[in-house]
């Protein structure tokens, strides 16, 4: 019975911002970008650090909003490496979107080898701070979509199986108890 319901889902989901050249800088904004699908049905996504060498999540923002793709993250004594990446996902039912390619987190006052991009305007900037740790809150918490603003049904045909496994699930009830 578990595959009577499905959801339709678009595999694009692509971050193009940290690169596998990046090289972000403690007390420096850095951006964040991706690009999705239009109709994929992700309207959020939470957005968590991890660090391989370290085994560590940080929890950097949840319920970001998925148009625009873009966000900034201010470092504050995050330990240097190069071993981050970012991870996009739907934390509650631990679906991943997508993951950023692997890149580098230098000290304050280092110089990064390549121009970096600067912080994009008009979009939320969050700090994030200290080593990674999986028991620690996300760092900000955006506010819930509202209702006006979830998906609709894409056709009728949808709303048509919907109601007739709906219907199906009422009449075998009833006929079991009968």
């Amino acid at each position: 019975m578990a595959g009577c319901l499905s959801a339709r889902t678009s595999a694009y989901f692509m971050v193009t911002e940290p690169t596998g050249s990046s090289q972000w800088v403690n007390g420096v904004a850095n951006p964040v970008k991706w690009t999705k699908g239009a109709n994929d049905g992700v309207i959020m996504v939470d957005v968590e650090l991890s660090r391989l060498s370290q085994d560590g999540l940080t929890f950097v923002a949840m319920n970001v909003p998925g148009n625009p793709g873009s966000l900034n993250i201010l470092l504050q004594d995050v330990p240097p490496g190069d071993d981050y990446y970012l991870i996009f996902m739907n934390s509650t039912h631990g679906v991943m979107y997508a993951a950023s390619p692997r890149f580098t987190i230098l000290p304050a006052s280092s110089s990064p080898n390549s121009t970096q991009p600067s912080p994009i305007s008009h979009v939320t900037t969050v700090t994030v701070s200290g080593s990674p740790n999986p028991t620690q809150p996300f760092a900000t918490t955006f506010a819930a979509i509202g209702s006006g603003d979830l998906p609709r049904w894409g056709s009728a045909s949808e709303a048509w199986g919907l109601g007739s496994v709906i219907i199906g699930c009422m009449v075998g009830a009833a006929w079991t108890l009968w």
